[in-house]
C-alpha cells in the first residue's frame, strides 16, 4: 500500500456528500458498489470518527473493498481524492500517453490509471467543494483533429495501460475476433468424382457388375479433418490483464460454430495447471469467465511453468494433442525454476503438437532482448514467437495459423542469443 498522507477536511465537511463522490469514483474505477455500501461507509465513518488518517483509510477500505485484487485501486483513489498535494501532478502523468519503448517501470499503472481517470471524469462537475476550495484555472484546448479514430487506437493500446471503459470496449472488439484455421489432410480417403488417387477396390467391385469390363475407374481423394486448439495461459500476477482479455477472446474462438475447430482445450496455470475447457463452452463471457477464475485458485500468484508444462505433458497430452493440434502458450516466460526442466518440458510439448506458437506481451518493447533464463530455455523449442498484448496483435495471430512458416519474432532473437554465446 502506497504511503498514506495527512487528512486535510474543512473545519465543516460535508462528510457524507464527499464519501459519496469518493464511492462514485470508486465505482468508475471499476469496484463493486452500491447505494447500501455508501451508507455503511457513512455510518461507521461517523462511528469510527476520521480524526486518524489510517483510522479513516482503514474504515473505508472495510466497507469498500471486497476482493484483493481491488485493494490497489482503492488505495489509488484514496490517496488522489482525500487531498494529496501532488493530485495535479499525477492526473497529469495518468493522462500523457505510454511512449512504446520506454523502461516498463516507468510506465503508469493499470491501477493509477484507472483512479485518474474515475477521478478526472466529472470531477469539475460533480466535487462537492467548498468556499476555500474554489479556484479560477486555465482553461487548456488541445486540437485533436490529427489524431487516430479511438477505435483504431484502441487496437495498437496495450491492454496493460486501458482504462476501466477502454477495457469493455476492448472485450466488446475480441467478441468479434476471428481466428479460422485451414482443414488438414487426413491419410485416409473417401470417394470422390475426380479424386487424384484410383480406388482399385471400387473400380473391379463394378467391374464385376459389368461382366469383367472395366468401363469407369473409381476416384478418391484424402478425407478433410479440422486440428484442435490447445490454449496454455499464463494468470500469474505478471500476467493477470493480459489473460482475462485473452480469455475473453479465446471464449469467442470456442463458441465460434465458424471457425473451423474440431475442440477448443483451455488450460491456465500459475502455480497448478487448471482445465477450464468446459467453463469456455457457456455461452454468456461474464458467467465462463467467473466460472473458470472460481475453478483457477492461483490467479495473479506465483509462475511455475515448468511444473505446469509437465503436469500438462503427463495428465492431458496424449488426451488432446492428437490428430494435428495446434498449441497456443500464452506468458511472459519469466520463470524462477529450473532452466533445464523447463526446456525438456518444452521440448515434449513441441514434439507432440503440430505447431507451438508462443505469444509474449513482453514483445511490445522495441528493445526486447531474450535476457532472461526462462525465455532463453523456451525459445528454441517454438515455431513461432509472436507479441501478445494488445487487440492487433491477437488479429495478427491468424496470420501464423495461415502460414507453416511464420517464426515471427524467432529467428531474429535466435541470432541474438547465438551471437552473445559467440562472444
Amino acid at each position: 500500500m502506497a504511503e498514506l498522507i495527512p487528512l486535510e477536511l474543512p473545519e465543516n465537511p460535508r462528510l457524507a456528500g464527499n464519501i459519496t463522490y469518493f464511492a462514485r469514483a470508486l465505482r468508475k474505477a471499476g469496484l463493486p458498489i452500491g447505494p447500501g455500501r455508501v451508507i455503511d461507509a457513512i455510518h461507521a465513518v461517523e462511528a469510527a470518527g476520521f480524526t486518524d488518517r489510517r483510522d479513516f483509510f482503514w474504515t473505508l477500505q472495510a466497507c469498500f473493498v471486497s476482493r484483493p485484487e481491488h485493494r490497489a485501486v482503492f488505495s489509488q483513489v484514496f490517496r488522489l481524492y482525500w487531498r494529496d498535494p501532488r493530485f495535479m501532478e499525477h492526473m497529469m502523468a495518468m493522462m500523457l500517453p505510454a511512449i512504446r519503448g520506454v523502461q516498463e517501470d516507468k510506465a503508469p499503472k493499470a491501477a493509477e490509471k484507472r483512479a485518474a481517470e474515475a477521478l478526472l471524469d466529472g470531477a469539475n462537475r460533480d466535487v462537492p467543494q467548498q468556499e476555500d476550495d474554489k479556484d479560477e484555472g486555465t482553461e487548456i484546448e488541445i486540437d485533436t483533429s490529427l489524431t487516430m479514430s479511438s477505435e483504431e487506437r484502441l487496437r495498437s493500446l496495450d491492454f496493460e495501460q486501458m482504462s476501466t471503459d477502454e477495457v469493455a470496449q476492448a472485450k466488446r472488439i475480441l467478441a468479434r475476433l476471428k481466428l479460422p484455421v485451414a482443414p488438414l489432410k487426413s491419410r485416409r480417403l473417401r470417394s470422390a468424382a475426380s479424386g487424384a488417387n484410383i480406388d482399385f477396390r471400387a473400380s473391379m467391385r463394378a467391374s464385376m457388375r459389368q461382366g469383367g469390363e472395366i468401363h469407369h475407374l473409381a476416384r478418391q481423394s484424402p478425407r478433410i479433418r479440422w486440428p484442435n486448439l490447445v490454449v496454455l495461459c499464463d494468470i500469474s500476477g505478471s500476467m493477470s490483464q493480459y489473460s482475462r482479455l485473452v480469455l475473453h477472446f479465446l471464449h469467442a474462438v470456442a463458441n465460434d460454430k465458424g471457425a473451423g475447430w474440431a475442440k477448443v482445450h483451455a488450460f491456465t496455470f500459475g502455480t497448478r495447471l487448471t482445465n477450464i475447457t468446459r467453463h469456455l463452452r457457456q455461452r454468456d463471457v461474464d458467467a465462463a469467465l467467473a466460472a473458470a477464475g472460481a475453478e483457477a485458485q492461483d490467479w495473479e500468484g506465483g509462475t511455475r511453468i515448468g511444473e505446469s508444462l509437465e503436469r500438462f505433458n503427463k495428465d492431458w497430452s496424449r488426451r488432446v494433442l492428437g490428430q494435428g493440434a495446434l498449441v497456443l502458450l500464452i506468458t511472459d516466460g519469466l520463470d524462477r525454476g529450473e532452466p533445464e526442466r523447463l526446456s525438456a518440458q518444452m521440448q515434449r510439448l513441441q514434439l507432440s503438437s503440430k505447431r507451438l506458437i508462443w505469444l509474449n506481451p513482453l514483445l511490445r518493447w522495441d528493445e526486447f532482448a531474450p535476457k532472461a533464463q526462462g525465455i532463453r530455455a523456451m525459445l528454441p523449442y517454438v515455431d513461432s514467437f509472436r507479441a501478445g498484448h494488445s487487440i492487433a496483435s491477437l488479429e495478427d495471430l491468424a496470420q501464423a495459423l495461415s502460414q507453416s512458416h511464420d517464426s515471427g519474432e524467432k529467428t531474429r532473437l535466435m541470432r541474438a542469443m547465438s551471437e552473445e554465446n559467440a562472444r
